[in-house]
């Protein structure tokens, strides 16, 4: 059977993520330091681990409400009033997804008609593009600079608007980069979305891991952007609930209704046990997270002064856990440096362009690692670029 003419030209066309391409050529290596995947080294904070197991003992194993339990909702909305200054109703503008992948898939799918347009900044997280064709809307990448911090520009989104343009999606602070936004350029954004009445899709599921002094702010708290944005978070990274694969979408009633008809149809509801968990996370788990997040800062600190000592150029990132030092100078291709880094010192990153063609002659590095793995690491670059 000829199986290639059985699948969805649509599915055929998308690539497989380079992330995963890459560390699969990891598996099975001895001593190998991998600062690859995109998830914090802690374990979830065993107080959500308890409020899970305690879950499970009480026998709370049941359906929830499509939109998720409404005492997590009303605790998602207390926790977004304090933390982005945004105000939801939890009865019918907070709907709980499985991950923020899925809520970006659901907002994708409500929004899009064919050939609709969806402008992106890159480099981005791997699945922006994939998940607009999957969609059936036309994804527009405007890339982002080195030379502005990796910061969108609004002359950039503005020259890249068109009549056919419906969606912008935003992820500040930014996978792969680190990248934050300046308050002005975030006001300037906003206009231009007003101008051209834009739906915005916020993924800002980094933004409790801000390091510098500024507050994180989102667009979603602008004057007038409320009604226009689809406020995208979750628990994964700043609580370390990776594995619950728990998320949420923040949006005015009449497009949660829209993300939720396609999310009752095919997930249901997200699964109790993790509910439950995002519960205890954001009553109780502020602690633990600002104390991740000093981690966090301190490695940072210490991986961008090593990389800028080893002469890989390496902007300091405002925000997640990832660094992207700049390789041109070695003459190697992001994939290349990458390859034979891993091969000569058993270390694993990222190539820059497996987050788009902006990210070429970049490599990304997550520090969600030890520090002493970080040092031996830091060490056998060093080594490596010396070797060139």
């Amino acid at each position: 059977m000829d199986y290639v003419a059985k699948i969805s030209r649509q599915v055929a066309s998308i690539p497989r993520s380079g992330i995963r391409d890459f560390f699969e050529l990891v598996q099975g290596r001895d001593d190998v330091i991998s600062l690859g995947v995109g998830e914090p080294d802690f374990a979830t904070p065993w107080h959500i681990r308890e409020a899970a197991i305690y879950s499970l003992e009480k026998g709370h194993t049941s359906y929830t409400s499509n939109l998720g339990l409404l005492s997590l909702r009303k605790e998602i909305s207390r926790y977004v009033s304090a933390f982005f200054g945004v105000d939801y109703a939890p009865g019918s503008e907070v709907l709980v997804t499985v991950g923020v992948s899925e809520a970006i898939d659901l907002a994708l799918r409500a929004l899009l008609n064919p050939g609709d347009e969806v402008i992106y900044h890159s480099p981005c997280y791997v699945s922006y593009l994939p998940s607009i064709a999957l969609a059936y809307g036309v994804p527009v990448d405007v890339p982002t600079r080195k030379a502005d911090d990796f910061a969108l520009k609004a002359a950039m989104l503005e020259a890249a608007i068109t009549p056919k343009t419906r969606v912008l999606m935003l992820n500040f602070p930014t996978n792969p980069t680190g990248a934050v936004m300046p308050p002005a350029e975030l006001e300037k954004i906003a206009a231009l979305c007003i101008k051209h009445d834009l739906i915005v899709l916020s993924d800002e599921i980094y933004c409790e891991l801000r390091y510098d002094e500024d507050a994180h702010v989102s667009i979603a708290s602008l004057p007038g952007m409320k009604e226009r944005t689809i406020l995208l978070h979750g628990f994964s990274k700043a609580f370390a609930m990776t594995g619950f694969r728990l998320g949420y979408a923040c949006a005015p009633a009449p497009l949660i209704e829209a993300m939720m008809k396609i999310h009752q149809y095919a997930m249901l509801c997200a699964p109790i046990t993790s509910q439950a968990a995002a519960l205890e996370a954001l009553e109780n788990g502020s602690a633990a997270m600002m104390k991740m997040r000093d981690s966090y800062h301190r490695r940072r600190d210490f991986v961008v002064g090593r990389l800028n000592e080893i002469g890989l150029d390496c902007h300091s990132p405002g925000g997640a856990f990832y660094v992207f030092p700049d390789i041109r100078e070695t003459g190697l291709s992001s994939k290349d440096f990458a390859m034979k880094l891993l091969d000569a010192e058993d270390v694993a990153a990222v190539p820059g362009d497996a987050f788009g063609e902006a990210g070429e002659g970049f490599l990304r590095c997550c520090y969600a690692t030890s520090f002493e793995e970080l040092k031996t690491a830091m060490n056998r670059i060093d080594r490596f670029v010396n070797s060139l």
